[in-house]
């Protein structure tokens, strides 16, 4: 995650504002978000689709997941065991979505737009849109986390030569 490059890792859990995410929790939440949908798709895949009449396919188009001028609050509880330091996060982070790479590639052969569930906010999504929601997900986030890099207030080094 290139974007967490901004933030130090002294300020990792350090939050710009007492409403705003600090960088930990931005991190522990796409973990959170992914090992849900990696967890649900695994557990469905076990099933026969179920048949889902046209007008509940319609959602909400993904490119809304990565615009952050809609702010919306998650459905999804933060997981305080989860917030640690940069290294240990970002590296839980790389092997969270590599779960989610192994899944595809496993699944591979198999076609997985008839399995579906519903996304919050957008509507119903198959499978494959989930992975997509995952890569806007990303996205979204990376620009929340460049945010906060520059909203931290910064540390102002006063020289002893004053």
């Amino acid at each position: 995650m290139c974007a967490a490059d901004a933030i130090p890792a002294e300020d990792w859990t350090r939050k710009p504002s007492a409403e705003e995410w600090s960088a930990a929790e931005v991190s522990a939440h796409l973990v959170i978000v992914e090992r849900a949908i990696i967890g649900t798709a695994d557990r469905i895949l076990h099933k026969p689709p179920k048949p889902v009449r046209l007008w509940k396919r319609v959602h909400l188009p993904l490119w809304l997941v990565q615009v952050r001028l809609l702010r919306f609050n998650t459905p999804i509880p933060q997981d305080p065991e989860l917030i640690g330091s940069k290294e240990e996060m970002l590296g839980e982070v790389r092997l969270t979505r590599e779960r989610a790479v192994a899944f595809l590639v496993e699944t591979r052969n198999r076609n997985l737009s008839a399995y579906r569930w519903n996304h919050a906010f957008l509507g119903q999504l198959n499978l494959y849109e989930w992975f997509e929601m995952i890569a806007a997900h990303q996205l979204r986030h990376a620009k929340q986390m460049k945010e906060i890099g520059r909203r931290l207030p910064k540390v102002v080094e006063i020289s002893q030569n004053q």
